[in-house]
């Protein structure tokens, strides 16, 4: 049983329906448009490098929510020693498909069950929009606690003041998914409040795919 169990989301099986859904596009999008491959956006990229060039050597690194895994193969690349998961079964075939000299499972963020200091990295990009406002905290909790002092957490999520309630995704795919989005200032006290120092933040505007983003990155100090 885990030391610090965590609420499970109401939507948790309507999220993963939609996921299983929009799957096939959304890696066939990466695929052939670029969108969502961090090679195509430097700042991005950039973020990602630094992430990589800081826990390299510290230990396993986990990305949560990895969908078809772009993120996971990139560090893989880098010579982390680095796996996926993901709350969509689809997503991980696909996955396992696109990359499969890396290790991908299939786990909701609020299910995993991390061992203390386990983790040299842990990725949450652009993946935990979807957790409700009382669970972030939670599973940013548990971030904190499986990383090993010096290991590091890196995030991506969208700025604004209202959650948006998506309908459709990537092609008109019926969806149905809560998008909670936090300002740049709130989203910062979270990290800080599960027990992690920030260490950088950047901040983007919106572009033709997006709204406003942010980008945080933070360190669990010993």
């Amino acid at each position: 049983m885990r030391t610090h169990p965590i609420d499970r989301p109401a939507d948790l099986d309507t999220v993963r329906e939609s996921y299983d859904r929009v799957a096939d596009n959304y890696a066939h999008m990466v695929q052939t448009t670029g969108m969502g491959d961090i090679r195509r956006y430097p700042w991005l990229k950039a973020s990602i490098d630094a992430f990589a060039d800081t826990v390299g050597g510290l230990g396993p690194v986990l990305d949560v929510g990895c969908g078809p895994g772009t993120v996971t193969a990139y560090l893989a690349e880098r010579g982390l020693d680095v796996s996926g998961v993901d709350l969509s079964p689809r997503m991980i075939e696909n996955a396992r498909r696109l990359h499969p000299q890396c290790r991908f499972s299939v786990s909701s963020a609020t299910d995993l069950d991390l061992a203390e200091a386990s983790l040299g990295g842990v990725l949450g990009w652009w993946s935990l929009f979807n957790l409700p406002r009382d669970v972030l905290p939670q599973v940013l909790g548990m971030f904190a606690r499986a990383l090993k002092p010096g290991g590091h957490f890196i995030t991506g999520t969208h700025v604004g003041e209202e959650d948006l309630v998506r309908t459709e995704a990537y092609g008109g795919v019926p969806v149905r998914w809560t998008t909670h989005k936090w300002r740049p200032e709130q989203f910062v006290e979270l990290i800080e409040q599960a027990g992690l120092s920030p260490v950088a933040e950047l901040r983007l505007p919106p572009d033709e795919h997006s709204g406003p983003s942010v980008v945080v990155m933070a360190e669990r100090r010993g």
